[in-house]
């Protein structure tokens, strides 16, 4: 993709995301997420990024399998575009929590963000490691569970069948394709560091070492809060028969 393309491509995502949160704010709100209603409209916003980049991922690899033999080099238009659209929706939520939520509760997102922006950017405008961004994006997978999992809690359904099977699913795929997508990327990155240009290497090193930092952080938070709190609270009640 030229330049021009690229610039067509991200801008056009960031105005489709900002008609997917006002389609939002046009359609009911439970009633427990009215006191945040931002915050219902946001993670909204990301179910619907995340939905549309898994299935896209997931496509890039099928329609395109030899871009898995050659993560620097191969790449389609279709996965490019892919890699510009998903530029584009983190720019787009960069823009709405610095907009509407304080510093001190989005920083460590707004970081997150800052720093995919750069890697991808490297990616997009030397259509080099096209292959290694989207398969980054393959955690928009358990994405889909974590977000839902957050839209659930917000509308007062933290309990349930529903809730349950979503944790449960949720930290499969968040092992799966967070942790272990994570954990590969980097063998890969330290096996082909001679392949692979000092700036790019050393950008993507440190960028590696944040994402499994907070992926590792947030994976503890999750596992506490949606087994070991209510095997607690189980056992509790258990002991109070």
């Amino acid at each position: 993709m030229e330049l021009s393309s690229v610039i067509l491509t991200t801008g056009s995502s960031v105005g489709f995301f900002r008609l997917v949160n006002t389609g939002f704010r046009n359609l009911p709100t439970p009633e427990s997420a009215c006191r945040n209603a931002w915050k219902w409209r946001n993670i909204s916003t990301s179910f619907v990024h995340s939905g549309i980049t898994a299935i896209w991922a997931v496509l890039c690899f099928f329609l395109h399998p030899q871009m898995a033999e050659d993560l620097i080099e191969t790449h389609s238009v279709f996965s490019h575009a892919l890699v510009s659209f998903s530029i584009g929706y983190f720019i787009y939520d960069f823009l709405d929590m610095v907009a509407n939520q304080k510093l001190t509760q989005s920083w460590e997102l707004l970081f997150h963000h800052v720093v995919v922006i750069t890697c991808f950017g490297l990616s997009v405008l030397s259509s080099r490691y096209v292959g290694f961004a989207v398969v980054a994006l393959l955690v928009e997978i358990n994405s889909v569970f974590l977000h839902l999992r957050q839209m659930l809690r917000m509308a007062g359904k933290a309990v349930g069948t529903p809730y349950r099977l979503n944790s449960i699913v949720n930290l499969g795929t968040y092992v799966v394709f967070r942790i272990n997508t994570l954990a590969w990327m980097t063998r890969w990155l330290v096996l082909n560091r001679d392949n692979v240009p000092l700036l790019a290497y050393t950008l993507g090193s440190v960028g590696m070492a944040i994402m499994t930092a907070m992926n590792i952080v947030l994976f503890c938070r999750l596992l506490r809060s949606d087994f070991l709190k209510s095997s607690a609270r189980e056992t509790k009640k258990e002991k109070e028969m």
